[in-house]
């Protein structure tokens, strides 16, 4: 019993399992169903399920069945609805068929217009996208050619920036074309091109410049003689409420803005034409002789490219190059004024063109680099000028060269540059020009000497007695009082040599100028140049004309005479060169002057040369005594030599009137001691061995005048019997 209950359960699992498998295969769609089925053949009640399955299929049949026969007439109508539809459809579609046939009829002539619409907008498309793509090209086009127009114009800068918006700008854009790949190559050839016509444009400029220099030189220093006039003028006459005209500055002497670095011009000049003008209008700038465009532009053509070192090692250089060759002086400087002056020119227009590139660009050249040149420079220019000058002999020349280094040195010490050692060099010239000056009035001083009369300036008139004291500081109130015509004591030659020792120190002061000199140191100059002019030139011209194998007894004693006044006006000399140097004699190491020395010195030697002269023309007039010792005739009368030579000793010693007192005794007593000494030795040479008493006799005469002589008193200021003395030996061997 319990097996069949067992069996009958296990028949209701597999009915209720079988249930399911139904119900999943009516809901399941077709493409599942598999895995169903499977757990239909895996079972054991694989009859019993087609069993049931086929009990569905049959009740499911009978339900269609049912549906169907409900709603048959429904679809009895449904298909006669459609016969009648299917007719008119028929009647539709010949109807569509006929529109159809009639539209392809009439359109066939649209669809031809349509079809060439079609070409007509295709080709307008590519005709629009051909303009569009020109427009594309055209500006770069547009700039190459621009770029071709500038480069054959020479507008180098212009043009890389040109070069430089073809390539970032345009080019990318149409970068995919043939004719752009072919300017694309070209772009590093055009960029040498420039380069290498910049360079060019340089080098010419530079070429410029070094010929030009002169030029520019002369200007700036033009400009710096006007300057220095102008307040010269200024500070001497000072003037009240006017307008003072400015100063140039040193650093806008070029017509170029400074703080730009942007080329000046697009044209490539180095030296502009300007016509020389008349000194009375106003000198042209170096801005109208330069055009520094050439070396801004070369210089920013580099920078753009990179390259702006090897830009400013290659000017420095050239310039370099250029400074040596500048700084080279012509053999023949030192002839004329004019060789100087273009060294001159040439050095200043070479630093005034560095100092402007200085300062109007950034980094070309800097200030290290101009120093190096500048001490170069003042080296090379001080050892030229100690070689040239020294070969110059004329002081005037001297002087003229002097007045250049100094306008040269302001002229560069506008422009910042040290110029202390040109002052010490033009120290060293100093000396130079005082020994130049001392050989020009050696020359003076002796056509003086050599054109005197040594004779007394005669005096006509009040006004040529004005006219010499105007020229000589001579007081005389014995003189004033003598009427007209009356004579100097004095000869020419005193005033002369007088204003020529004036010239002398006005020539001393002359070089003194613009040397930024104390008034101690000038004086100190002036006074010891005119030291050596009196005691070595002066001195050595009176010595030679007192040592003259030909001078006369009245030269000499006009010679003493003008020595004399010389001497006094030595304190003359002294207050005029106080006065030009405002420097008193009683300042401290205040040199004196050593004229009285120089005069007296003068005055000694001619003294000297008068007692050698008046023995001479003793021995002379002795040479003429011809005593017969033995002759036995008495005579009455002194010797014919012996006459003529009291008259000459009386004459000379006339001449004596203006000489002082002691030269004039001391010459009589010389004389009268040679002459006795003379007579002495031919009484007593050894040749005589006999005497008679007619020779004594006529001895005894001539002794007798040569007393009387003596006791006449040829000079005043003797004492009774003093010159007689001389005789006084002679007469005691006679009487023995």
């Amino acid at each position: 019993m319990e097996r069949g209950k067992m069996a009958e359960a296990e028949s209701l699992e597999t009915a209720a399992e079988h249930e399911r498998i139904l119900r999943e295969i009516e809901s399941t769609d077709t493409a599942c169903i598999g895995p169903t089925l499977r757990s239909v053949y895996d079972g054991e009640e694989h009859g019993r399920f087609m069993e049931k399955l086929e009990t569905r299929i049959r009740n499911h049949d009978r339900e269609i069945e049912k549906m169907c026969n409900f709603h048959y007439q429904g679809f009895v109508d449904s298909i006669t609805e459609l016969l009648k539809v299917r007719g008119e459809a028929q009647k539709l579609k010949n109807q569509v068929t006929d529109t159809n046939r009639k539209l392809q009829h009439e359109g066939k002539e649209l669809v031809i217009a349509m079809e060439e619409l079609k070409q007509c907008r295709l080709q307008q498309r590519n005709i629009s996208a051909t303009v569009d793509k020109l427009m594309l090209c055209l500006p770069v086009l547009e700039m190459y050619s621009k770029l071709r127009d500038q480069m054959k114009t020479k507008r180098h800068y212009p043009a890389l920036k040109t070069l430089e918006h073809l390539e970032h700008t345009y080019l990318p854009q149409v970068s995919h074309y043939r004719f752009c790949k072919v300017m694309v190559d070209n772009i590093p050839k055009l960029r040498e091109e420039i380069k290498d016509v910049s360079m060019s444009d340089l080098k010419d400029f530079l070429e410029s410049i070094r010929k030009h220099s002169d030029k520019i030189g002369e200007t700036a220093m033009k400009q710096a003689q006007q300057q220095r006039n102008l307040d010269n003028i200024i500070l001497q006459q000072p003037r009240i409420g006017s307008k003072r005209k400015p100063k140039k500055d040193a650093y806008t002497i070029f017509d170029t803005e400074i703080g730009s670095t942007s080329p000046k011009s697009e044209q490539d000049s180095g030296i502009l034409d300007v016509e020389d003008e008349e000194d009375d209008e106003e000198v042209p700038g170096a801005q109208d002789l330069v055009d520094f465009s050439p070396v801004y532009r070369c210089l920013h053509i580099y920078s753009v490219l990179g390259a702006r070192e090897t830009f400013e090692n290659y000017y420095r250089k050239q310039r370099r190059k250029q400074a040596r060759l500048v700084l080279q002086p012509p053999s023949n400087m030192h002839e004329t004024l004019d060789g100087y002056r273009k060294y001159f020119n040439q050095i200043v227009g070479f630093f005034v063109v560095e100092d402007h590139i200085l300062h109007t660009t950034q980094g070309l050249v800097n200030r290290a680099y101009i120093d190096e040149l500048w001490e170069m420079a003042l080296s090379k220019t001080i050892a030229a000028l100690r070689t040239h000058s020294s070969y110059c002999s004329d002081p005037n020349l001297v002087l003229d060269l002097k007045n250049l280094i100094v306008l040269f040195a302001d002229t560069l010490q506008v422009y910042g540059f040290p110029v202390n050692q040109l002052f010490d060099m033009l120290l060293e010239i100093r000396d130079q020009y005082s020994e130049t000056l001392l050989k020009k009035w050696s020359g003076i001083f002796r056509n003086i000497l050599d054109s005197d009369n040594y004779s007394p300036i005669p005096v006509t008139s009040e006004e040529i007695y004005k006219k010499v004291v105007g020229q000589f500081p001579f007081q005389d109130t014995e003189l004033e009082k003598q009427p007209f015509p009356k004579k100097f004591p004095f000869s020419e030659f005193v005033p002369k040599v007088y204003n020529q020792i004036k010239e002398f120190i006005y020539a001393c002061l002359k070089f003194s100028e613009d040397l930024h000199l104390s008034s101690t140191e000038v004086d100190d100059m002036i006074r010891k140049s005119t030291n050596l002019l009196l005691t070595r030139t002066l001195s050595s011209s009176l010595q030679n004309v007192i040592k003259r194998k030909n001078i006369g007894l009245t030269e000499l004693v006009q010679i003493i005479i003008n020595t004399t006044h010389l001497e006094k006006s030595c304190k003359y000399l002294e207050e005029f060169i106080t006065n030009i140097t405002n420097v008193l004699p009683e300042t401290v190491h205040t040199t004196k002057l050593y004229g009285t020395t120089t005069f007296k010195d003068a005055r000694h030697a001619a003294e000297e040369e008068i007692y050698t002269n008046l023995n001479q023309k003793i021995d002379q007039f002795l040479q003429l005594a011809d005593y017969d010792w033995m002759t036995g005739d008495l005579g009455n009368k002194a010797s014919d030599y012996l006459v003529d030579l009291i008259a000459f000793l009386r004459s000379t010693f006339a001449v004596f009137t203006h000489l002082p007192g002691k030269v004039a005794q001391t010459a009589c007593m010389s004389a009268c001691k040679h002459l006795a000494t003379s007579l002495m030795q031919l009484l007593l040479e050894a040749e005589v061995r006999q005497l008679t008493l007619g020779a004594l006799q006529q001895f005894n005469l001539d002794v007798r005048e040569c007393e009387q002589f003596a006791r006449s008193g040829p000079v005043p200021g003797f004492q009774e019997d003093t010159l007689q003395l001389a005789f006084i030996d002679l007469r005691q061997v006679y009487s023995l």
